[in-house]
């Protein structure tokens, strides 16, 4: 016998409720169409769903088992209305968003914490990657948004939002043997060990430049291919040198372990921000992020022009 699932929430709401009054208004219905349905019901299946005289009305065994099914659906169909409503407005669903190791790690990874703290049903799923392999990501719909510094943009089906300057810096210890100096000469940095930067990453390209303009092919390179937490571990025990993002080592100010050198860095015009396709729709939760991610950068940017006001920045 197949019967109406309408009918069995009805019958859950009233008996939930206490009386086909409460139940009708709980299901935004009227008194007399839930009275029709569960007399109907009762005639169709054979038997009482009530026990009679009974005031408030209560169950029969029979049915309180057909309640329980109701009672299912009433709460899977409230938990779609709450998923709908929450989807909505960026309350729920996922993020896929990907970026260049180091500015993930140092900078976005705590902007994503923050944003759980308002939207902790979002799910988001970060991945690594440098611009080549982003804007394929993007295209292939691998992901929705990309975090990374762009000088170039390849491709008009793109469009990029800038959140912040894209300057790399020369970082090291905050009692690195430079920073005594009164005087910095470039041309000393030769003269430490240096991190190697990620392969085929802007880092790599502007610590090359940096070397070059010094007229220097290469120094000594004692530690390659590690992580941020780890060149960041590294620096701290050591006179090492390295080239990060200036966000990443201004984030990292208050450890005070961690500074750049007043030595400015030859690089290309770019910027940080989001990357993502043009003209796409993006859901609720994916443009909650976005803003979100733009939102924290605008505070960031802004802490580092008052704090650079103090600073003074050699060519």
């Amino acid at each position: 016998m197949k019967i109406d699932e309408r009918h069995l929430v009805q019958l859950a709401a009233v008996i939930n409720a206490g009386g086909v009054t409460e139940g009708a208004a709980l299901l935004g219905m009227t008194q007399p169409a839930v009275s029709r349905t569960l007399a109907a019901l009762e005639k169709r299946l054979g038997e009482p769903l009530f026990v009679k005289g009974r005031r408030p009305l209560r169950p029969t065994p029979f049915g309180r088992a057909l309640a329980d099914h109701g009672q299912a659906m009433l709460l899977a169909s409230r938990k779609a209305s709450e998923l709908i409503d929450n989807f909505r407005h960026g309350l729920a669903g996922t993020v896929r968003v990907a970026g260049t190791p180091f500015f993930m790690d140092g900078l976005i990874s705590g902007l994503i914490a923050e944003f759980h703290n308002a939207r902790p049903d979002v799910r988001v799923i970060q991945s690594y990657g440098y611009m080549p392999e982003l804007q394929e990501a993007i295209r292939a719909d691998r992901i929705d948004l990309a975090i990374c510094p762009v000088d170039v943009l390849d491709g008009d089906d793109l469009e990029f939002q800038s959140i912040l300057p894209g300057r790399n810096v020369v970082a090291c210890r905050v009692t690195h043997p430079l920073l005594m100096k009164r005087k910095l000469k470039g041309p000393e940095i030769l003269d430490f060990p240096w991190i190697a930067p990620p392969p085929n990453s802007p880092l790599q390209a502007d610590m090359r430049a940096l070397l070059l303009s010094f007229g220097s092919t290469g120094v000594s390179m004692p530690y390659v291919g590690g992580s941020l937490a780890s060149a960041m571990n590294y620096l701290k025990r050591t006179d090492a040198l390295t080239i990060l993002p200036h966000g990443v080592v201004f984030a990292y100010r208050r450890d005070r372990e961690i500074t750049a050198l007043p030595l400015r860095v030859p690089h290309p015009e770019r910027a940080l921000g989001i990357l993502r396709l043009a003209g796409s729709p993006q859901s609720p939760a994916v443009m909650a992020f976005a803003a979100s991610i733009a939102a924290g950068f605008a505070t960031l940017a802004d802490l580092i022009r008052r704090h650079e006001q103090s600073v003074i920045w050699k060519a």
